[in-house]
């Protein structure tokens, strides 16, 4: 029987897709707005309130998994919804939900293009919540990084070195970077309060 996303364990993910990263790749933009264009036309605007890019490949001038990470805005009524996920499954689209940790609630996420068998296809992850999670924090986070290339070039090389030690380990490699994207949170919190006074 044919192996699913949903039969990978730990390990697989690690071994399957390993954290490598490329040079920034100026076609991520018109993938991000293609593929857009695609779930819009499936969910509808009434349902994908918002789609947005984010993550690095989002950010000019740095080195990025070349997957594209998009953010959806949903009604809050619709957040875990069957209908949902099954029109994204009819697009391609694998659900998974992403329990709730470190102060984020709980939120649908999808991929798309992992391939089992070993052959190339561009990869897609959409994470969908209501505005009022703090996943959309992570929109501040990318433009500090695009307005300030000082600070981008910084997490860059974060990333690297963090690629390098966890090559195998996905998990560890994504709560590696969380520190620095808190305090570049907190960064922006203190510039916006500073140009209020």
């Amino acid at each position: 029987m044919k192996r699913t996303l949903y039969d990978l364990k730990r390990e697989d993910w690690n071994s399957l897709f390993p954290v490598e990263l490329v040079e920034h790749d100026p076609a991520w933009k018109p993938l991000f707005d293609s593929e857009k264009d695609k779930i819009l036309q499936q969910l509808g605007s009434d349902t994908a309130l918002q789609i947005e890019h984010f993550g690095s490949t989002s950010i000019p001038g740095i080195k990025a998994k070349p997957y594209i990470d998009m953010i959806i805005a949903i009604p809050a009524g619709l957040l875990f919804d069957e209908n949902v996920i099954a029109r994204l499954s009819a697009i391609g689209y694998t659900y998974f939900l992403v329990p709730e940790r470190e102060g984020i609630e709980a939120y649908m996420s999808f991929g798309k293009g992992y391939q089992l068998e070993g052959k190339q296809e561009q990869i897609y992850h959409i994470h969908m919540c209501p505005k009022e999670n703090v996943m959309w924090q992570q929109l501040k986070f990318r433009d500090y990084l695009i307005a300030n290339p000082e600070r981008a070039k910084a997490y860059e090389a974060l990333k690297v070195e963090l690629a390098t030690r966890y090559r195998n380990d996905r998990g560890a490699y994504v709560l590696s970077k969380f520190d620095f994207i808190k305090d570049t949170l907190a960064l922006i919190e203190n510039q916006a309060r500073n140009h209020e006074k």
